[in-house]
């Protein structure tokens, strides 16, 4: 087997196609939980903690004096520890957003399936049935 015919082989073996399929997938869940946090959840915590925002927060390593952590960056090194907390949430969010995904596919697994329905018995065989016949017209 060559080299390209086993590595075709691979490639378009079905885990390896899932797998794609999933990190496509994760990639997209992974933005749309960016969007929640940064422009859902963080503006709602901000607000409830006095107009905080996480992503500004920050602390100067060369002396800056810069007020947005994108102006202090352009001045020198800073230690972005607002950026840590957000990213921080991201996680948790996907966290128990994946965690109550799971738990829904296993309880879904855990439902019985519906008993079979009984089946039809198969048809008597003909020497069979010529034999109850015989039997019944001996009875007579």
């Amino acid at each position: 087997m060559s080299f390209f015919s086993e590595f075709r082989e691979f490639a378009v073996k079905g885990n390896v196609v899932d797998l794609a399929v999933g990190v496509i997938i994760g990639g997209a869940f992974g933005k749309i939980v960016d969007s929640l946090v940064g422009d859902v959840i963080m503006p709602v915590v901000s607000k409830i903690f006095g107009g905080l925002d996480f992503s500004n927060y920050f602390i100067p390593l060369a002396g800056q004096t810069a007020a947005t952590l994108a102006d202090a960056k352009k001045e020198g090194a800073v230690l972005a520890y607002g950026s840590f907390i957000t990213v921080s949430l991201n996680f948790i969010i996907l966290a128990f957003v994946i965690f109550l995904m799971i738990k829904q596919i296993n309880r879904l697994k855990r439902e019985p399936e519906a008993a079979p329905a009984p089946a039809e018995p198969p048809p008597t065989p003909e020497d069979i049935q010529l034999l109850r016949e015989i039997r019944d017209s001996l009875k007579r």
